[in-house]
């Protein structure tokens, strides 16, 4: 039934579509979504997951996880992240992966709303700390529509695989489209 009313919603009254696929069969991986411009990008996710029925899961600062909206984040998937503590944040959420059976880390490359020149680079190191591969995301608020791309295998050339990565989000416009990375 739930499934049915993300689809009615997504779909039939906002004018969504989702093109491309998600294995069901990939446990762990990190998701990257692009362009990241707007908290609305927050419910397109949690259409996205609802429809494709995967568990989808984000990290945040350990602060929003307080009462009350603490239980919240953690039944849409979110974990916790100490960013106070003096620790490597890659091995942190590469321990994360360890610890679960099935994670699949959604983050934003770009680490704002805000418009930027480059990637942070912290979700590949998590996909070859954690040995995952990376599968890209596509708000794409012009045309309305999420695009799911085939996974990715970063080869540990960072430079290629970046230029690999980022261009396959050329032309992709957000919700403030002059914040859209390209």
């Amino acid at each position: 039934m739930k499934k049915f009313l993300y689809k009615l919603i997504f779909f039939k009254l906002l004018g969504w579509k989702i093109t491309g696929e998600m294995s069901a069969d990939i446990k762990k991986c990190v998701i990257i979504v692009v362009p990241h411009t707007s908290w609305y990008d927050f419910f397109v996710g949690l259409f996205t997951r609802g429809i494709l029925g995967l568990q989808m899961n984000f990290v945040g600062k350990k602060e929003l996880f307080t009462f009350p909206f603490g239980y919240y984040f953690k039944w849409v998937g979110g974990a916790p992240l100490d960013r106070s503590k003096h620790e490597n944040k890659v091995d942190a959420i590469a321990a994360i992966f360890e610890e679960k059976e099935e994670f699949r880390l959604a983050i934003a490359p770009e680490g704002t709303r805000k418009k930027v020149k480059e990637w942070k680079t912290g979700f590949y190191y998590i996909a070859l700390k954690a040995n995952v591969p990376i599968y890209p995301v596509a708000f794409d608020y012009e045309h309305k529509e999420v695009k799911l791309f085939e996974p990715f295998y970063p080869t540990s050339n960072k430079e290629e695989d970046f230029e690999f990565l980022q261009r396959l989000f050329r032309g992709i416009k957000g919700k403030n489209a002059e914040n859209s990375f390209f």
